[in-house]
């Protein structure tokens, strides 16, 4: 139970890094304080919920798409949280496709980062 709550509290983390990330460095694409919690939330449920359709999808049909899986559903989760979230907007053409990016990179590092120093060092307090 308790891997299951640092798998999520890591996901939800490195998408809130993702999104941050997205806010400071592009100019058009914000997201009012109120909104960020529901945007990160909304994000993240869309984001879990379409990886794997969208992964059967290309496994069947467009097997090439299988090294993108990951810049789809973000693209897919920033398009319907900002139509959703009424504090968020992205922008233009380069911010959607920046955002992208920026918000792959963000929450990758920061999965990646998370587990190794954060939780380490909490199981290392607990001993």
């Amino acid at each position: 139970m308790i891997g299951i709550a640092k798998s999520a509290a890591t996901y939800l983390i490195a998408n809130a890094v993702g999104l941050l990330l997205s806010i400071v460095i592009l100019p058009g694409f914000t997201i009012s304080p109120t909104a960020f919690f529901v945007a990160v939330l909304l994000f993240s449920v869309v984001q879990g919920i379409s990886s794997p359709l969208i992964t059967k999808f290309s496994l069947k049909k467009v097997p090439q798409m299988m090294g993108g899986i990951s810049l789809v559903t973000i693209f897919i989760g920033l398009w319907i949280t900002s139509v959703l979230v009424a504090g968020m907007e992205i922008g233009g053409i380069a911010n959607w496709l920046a955002a992208t990016l920026l918000v792959w990179i963000g929450s990758l590092v920061a999965e990646i980062l998370l587990p190794i120093y954060v939780f380490k060092q909490h199981q290392k307090d607990k001993a």
